[in-house]
């Protein structure tokens, strides 16, 4: 593991980075700590240029050799408000300390930077050996909920299972759950792990109620292979599977994230032209959603065969036959729709013909 040139008996890689290195596999996250104030550390190193500094919590930005790596101090916390972000208590802590604030023992590995020597204080070694998951302590989740979607996450990302305790504390925490909780930090959740586009997961999220973090209102497992489904029209976007559920008012969604929902419709379409005019201006992950809730065959209908046809008539066609522009075009471009889908051969001629004859 070679990410950065400094080598300090204090500085440590922590957590994913030494997970993902000891299961071979490429981390997405580097977390590099300081046994210590990282901050004045890296304002002592001639090499590092300081970047950005958050004094509260001890975490530094610097480029070396050109690239930005963030450092942390070690830090020790506590959670006053509980499903809220924690609080701070001790910058420059032990290593013991910082790494018993993490979620699961096998992302509370350290390695140093000068020896190489893995650093284990909970058992994470033969959790990664044993392909376990399991919190630091029984009011983990209490603490911080979206640890059961890290969890979920976890799971499916590396073939995890939770450990029977963890797994029991996960039971009574979703049995009784305090939903005066951080909702940023519960969409961040969902969005890494549904952008997994795992149908495993959405499985595990409903079946073992995780889904209950985000709405007390019931949901079945739909009878539609969502990861299939998103991978045949290349729209593995997370809110394909979280917008399942029947409420997401807690969540914080964007306008864009609320229209897809907003755009489904919420009965099913029986004829063409009814999914044409449903969909025509919709976004993809609202034709999917309808698909889930109601009708995969319409939808996927509608995604191979309906949604590239157009109509060429123009109103300027329909005034040359004679037609004055009026409220009444719309109807003519309907009709002249519904008989394109019915037959998509049909040229510019055909429906000029179309509406001469028809209309």
């Amino acid at each position: 593991m070679n990410i950065i040139n400094i080598k300090d008996k204090n500085l440590f890689y922590v957590g994913g980075v030494v997970r993902d290195e000891i299961l071979g596999r490429k981390s997405f996250d580097i977390d590099i700590t300081y046994v210590g104030n990282a901050i004045e550390y890296c304002r002592r190193i001639a090499s590092v240029e300081v970047i950005q500094e958050n004094p509260d919590f001890g975490t530094v930005r610097v480029n070396i050799g050109g690239k930005e790596v963030d450092f942390a101090s070690t830090r020790s916390e506590s959670y006053p408000h509980k499903g809220h972000l924690p609080v701070v208590e001790k910058i420059g802590c032990s290593l013991k300390e910082d790494v018993l604030r993490r979620d699961f023992t096998v992302n509370a590995l350290a390695k140093n930077t000068l020896t190489g020597e893995i650093i284990d204080y909970t058992g994470g070694l033969e959790d990664l050996k044993n392909k376990k998951l399991r919190v630091l302590h029984d009011k983990s989740f209490i603490d911080d909920p979206t640890r059961i979607i890290r969890g979920l996450k976890f799971s499916v990302r590396f073939g995890f299972e939770l450990e029977e305790h963890t797994r029991k504390l996960q039971e009574e925490y979703l049995a009784n759950i305090n939903y005066d909780m951080s909702y940023k930090r519960v969409k961040k959740e969902l969005v890494e792990t549904f952008n997994l586009n795992s149908q495993l997961a959405f499985e595990k999220f409903i079946n073992e109620g995780i889904y209950k973090l985000v709405t007390e209102q019931e949901t079945a497992l739909p009878n539609v292979n969502i990861e299939k489904l998103a991978n045949d029209y290349s729209a593995a976007s997370w809110l394909v599977y979280v917008g399942v559920l029947k409420d997401l008012s807690r969540l914080p969604l964007t306008k864009a994230e609320q229209k897809i929902l907003d755009d489904i419709p919420q009965t099913k379409l029986e004829t063409d032209f009814e999914l044409y005019k449903a969909f025509e201006n919709a976004k993809i992950e609202t034709v999917l959603l309808y698909a889930i809730l109601y009708d995969e065959i319409g939808a996927r209908r509608y995604l191979d065969n309906l949604h590239n046809i157009k109509i060429s008539v123009t109103g300027k066609d329909l005034q040359l036959l004679g037609l004055k522009p009026s409220p009444k075009y719309q109807e003519i471009f309907d009709e002249v729709l519904k008989a394109k889908l019915q037959n998509p051969d049909m040229t510019k001629n055909d429906e000029i013909d179309f509406v001469r004859y028809n209309l």
